[in-house]
């Protein structure tokens, strides 16, 4: 069993580099998701309300409490 381990060569480990022209417009697309959904979580409410009504409230109202935005 050792001999089998040390007749083995290591082969060189190889990096897949990604060009910033290819991943940031995903990156960005994300990051603008992550902001609307903090601000439906957050904030959508009361006088800051883009939307009528409580069905958004009451839909992220348990996540609220999870990420521990006060709403009541």
């Amino acid at each position: 069993m050792a001999q089998s381990a040390a007749g083995s060569i290591a082969q060189p480990v190889t990096v897949l580099v990604i060009p910033l022209r290819d991943w940031m417009p995903w990156a960005l697309f994300g990051g603008l998701l992550m902001l609307l959904l903090i601000y439906f979580v957050g904030a959508e409410q009361g006088a800051t309300s883009l939307l009528q009504g409580r069905a958004v409230h009451e839909f992220v109202h348990d996540s609220r409490h999870l990420l521990g935005f006060p709403c009541h």
